[in-house]
């Protein structure tokens, strides 16, 4: 791969040789299937220049990637995107075995990790929680002319349309994803879960799902109206991310009422998570994809 196969002129590739030159690495911040991210120091750092002090790198081994294109694609997104709550990519040092994308430091850690770890939580923290979406793995630029096929992503958050196998074209999915994720902050379990990827998958796509008693009993009617409207099947009806921001409950009209029963819930949701993560892994994309072939062809027949 040609060395400035993906630079721009606002994030400049330069061979990896020249990493160290420009940084120090330090301590290991995680790690995946092909992948590696590292705490840097930036040397050449100066008061309100483009790069801070401090910096993760994530170090890409190219021999474990299966697809290149998904790389670049990644890449390429985040060089798009200049959001508050956005991961921002800063530069790119590109050789023939590894890539290094230097990128924003968060130190938060993950946003349920954060939540079990307060003494005092209610919903207004849900509201106001400071989130940085971080991995563009695979995000895809949306088009009302091209029709998205492809089922990835972590099964339990995954909207119906994707699951129906029909294509979609909207950010409609990623509402539903986030109605999913506001569902777990609320009451610290998901609204859909099963052992089986069929039974979950026929939950999901029948929007099954229930605001359980203690879990719930506490929760705000208008937190409890935002989830029902982001939890929508209909991904014509389903808020717009425009409109979830007008929602009385994302403008501030939570409760200060605790949510202890949820807390404690999530906590042992959250233990229960990383477990199974360690031991399964993320659930491939061609053993996801398979799973909604099967229940395609069944529900065909």
């Amino acid at each position: 791969m040609d060395a400035c196969s993906l630079a721009t002129p606002a994030f400049p590739s330069r061979w990896q040789s020249e990493i160290k030159k420009a940084y120090e690495f330090g301590n290991d911040l995680g790690s995946g299937n092909f992948a590696v991210v590292k705490k840097a120091k930036y040397k050449n750092y100066t008061p309100n220049g483009p790069i801070p002090a401090e910096v993760a790198i994530k170090i890409i081994d190219k021999a474990k990637v299966e697809d290149m294109n998904d790389i670049q694609r990644e890449v390429e997104i985040m060089q798009m995107v200049d959001h508050t709550h956005v991961i921002k990519l800063y530069e790119i040092f590109d050789e023939p075995k590894k890539m290094h994308l230097v990128m924003e430091l968060v130190t938060g850690g993950e946003l349920f990790d954060r939540i079990v770890a307060k003494g005092n939580y209610n919903e207004r923290p849900a509201e106001d929680a400071p989130i940085k979406i971080a991995d563009f793995g695979l995000a895809r630029l949306v088009s009302s002319k091209d029709l998205m096929k492809t089922a990835c992503g972590t099964p339990g958050y995954v909207a119906p349309e994707v699951l129906r196998n029909q294509g979609y074209d909207s950010g409609a999915v990623d509402m539903w994803s986030a109605g999913v994720i506001l569902y777990i902050m609320l009451c610290g379990f998901p609204p859909f879960y099963e052992e089986e990827l069929p039974a979950l998958f026929d939950q999901i796509m029948n929007a099954r799902y229930d605001f359980p008693s203690p879990w719930w009993d506490d929760v705000s009617k208008n937190a409890k109206d935002l989830v029902r409207k982001l939890l929508e099947i209909n991904p014509k009806k389903r808020l717009t991310a425009a409109q979830a921001l007008q929602e009385p409950w994302i403008v501030g009209q939570g409760t200060d009422v605790k949510l202890d029963k949820s807390q404690a819930a999530l906590r042992k949701y959250n233990a229960n998570r990383k477990l199974r993560k360690v031991a399964l892994g993320v659930i491939a994309q061609n053993r996801f994809a398979k799973a909604v072939e099967a229940l395609s062809a069944g529900a065909s027949k």
